[in-house]
């Protein structure tokens, strides 16, 4: 399942705007990053494309389901009502009704709503919505492993982490119960800690625990034919599930691995990091952030998709608000590929405020809004973070007074005044570090200014 694009009708801070998705012909990767400052309607695309999927999962579960409705409030304040029309290409779909005459994948369905005591302007049509989600009932019905589309929605009030030590409502973990709050709660840690515990009790079962391996590993170490036959009856008792996530989080950070569920002397969630095995509390913000982040997508992809030898490569569509948050600028520069490599088949819909996410992927598609207007930019890929800053998200690259005062010195040195230009430069050398470049730079100018007109 891909969106194609959607158009918004007087939603949030837009009148009238079509936005198509990555992949395009021009853009062939399945990435599609949103910039531009606060209040520029970032949130509100990812919001309505939320929306919209949510009456394809909710129809997807019962024929006649409610998704979320429009809230008025996002309605445009001079409009009377608002419409998201949603393009939907699905291969399901068109496999279901090969046999009629023309041979379909897209899928179109409108969500609209009235203010109150205004007359109607836009129409709800939901037949395409309800017809897809019936292909898919069908197929389940026919087959209980059938795939199904991951849809997730990650806001910016999904930090992040906590996992309890006592579970006092169980859930269950069937196919459909992977889109549980997945439009509404973003990274649900607790579900989380509740699903990876079950499945790996169910995998220590048929195997031998981490804790009991290190145990044997301390006895007889790892050069033993004991310790080495114990090793491949544990491998070979991996829960496909519980491995996806350990992978998709292990691809994003090298430095972890193993996660795992501690039991003795007490409960706890356990990762280790560069070979030290640390409570998961332990871990910074970021990493905590991340690691949930892509332990929850891994953790659907799993469950929507029972029968994927690797589930990772289950098809979906993901949003990821301010997806650069919490995050070390060395992750945000690999953001966009560490995603596509990681989950191949997943579409992602993002916003950022960083450069370094928009400068690092070649071919995603990337577009800035600017008071209710979208205007899609050119490939950023291979520029420097300061010509993104400067001529994208229209920011100076260091802070605006320092900035005046380092052209007006090297305006002086080029005016041939070099009282003014010492003048400047002792006073900007008295409050900057003595390795700023353009300090040294200007320095080297006057400099050579100086020798030249000692010789003459």
């Amino acid at each position: 399942m891909e969106i194609k694009r959607v158009t918004l009708n007087n939603v949030g801070p837009f009148g009238t705007v079509e936005i198509p998705l990555a992949p395009t012909e021009k853009n062939p990767s399945n990435v599609t990053v949103f910039v531009g400052n606060n209040g520029t309607g970032k949130t509100s695309i990812l919001e309505a494309l939320a929306t919209s999927l949510s009456w394809f999962i909710a129809r997807l579960r019962t024929e006649k389901g409610n998704g979320s409705p429009i809230p008025e409030d996002v309605i445009l304040n001079v409009a009377n009502g608002a419409a998201i029309e949603i393009d939907i290409c699905d291969s399901l779909g068109a496999l279901a009704h090969q046999n009629e005459r023309e041979i379909s994948d897209r899928f179109h369905w409108t969500i609209a709503k009235t203010r109150k005591g205004r007359k109607s302007q836009y129409a709800s049509n939901l037949n395409n919505c309800t017809r897809l989600a019936n292909y898919y009932r069908n197929a389940l019905t026919h087959d209980d492993k059938t795939s199904l589309p991951l849809i997730a929605f990650y806001p910016v009030e999904r930090s992040v982490i906590d996992i309890p030590l006592k579970i006092r409502t169980r859930h269950t973990f069937l196919q459909l119960d992977g889109y549980d709050n997945a439009l509404s709660q973003g990274v649900d840690f607790r579900r989380f800690f509740e699903w990876f515990r079950e499945r790996e009790d169910t995998e220590n079962e048929s195997g031998i625990s981490e804790d009991v391996l290190s145990e044997l590993r301390a006895r007889f170490g790892t050069n033993s034919d004991v310790w080495q036959q114990l090793k491949q009856l544990q491998a070979s008792a991996k829960d496909r599930q519980l491995t996806a996530v350990r992978t998709a989080i292990r691809h994003f950070m090298p430095q972890m691995d193993n996660l795992r569920v501690h039991r003795k002397p007490r409960l706890y969630m356990a990762i280790d990091k560069n070979g030290e095995t640390l409570n998961v509390t332990q871990l910074s913000q970021g990493e905590k952030s991340l690691m949930a982040l892509v332990g929850d997508i891994a953790r659907r992809l799993a469950m929507l998709n029972p029968a994927l030898d690797n589930p990772l490569t289950g098809d979906g569509i993901v949003l990821i608000d301010e997806v650069d948050l919490h995050l070390h600028p060395s992750w945000q520069r690999s953001l966009c590929d560490r995603l596509i490599a990681t989950f191949p088949r997943c579409q992602f819909v993002l916003t950022t405020h960083s450069p370094l996410v928009i400068s690092d992927c070649k071919n995603v598609l990337v577009y800035i809004l600017t008071d209710g207007k979208l205007q899609e930019l050119p490939s950023q890929y291979g520029q420097d973070a300061n010509t993104v800053l400067l001529d994208v998200m229209n920011t100076s690259i260091r802070n605006e007074e320092i900035d005046s005062r380092l052209n007006d010195l090297l305006d002086a040195i080029q005016d041939s005044n070099p009282v003014k230009a010492q003048q400047l430069l002792a006073e900007l050398t008295s409050e900057l570090p003595a390795n700023h470049l353009e300090l040294i730079k200007a320095k080297l100018l006057l400099r050579k200014q100086e020798l030249r007109h000692a010789n003459h």
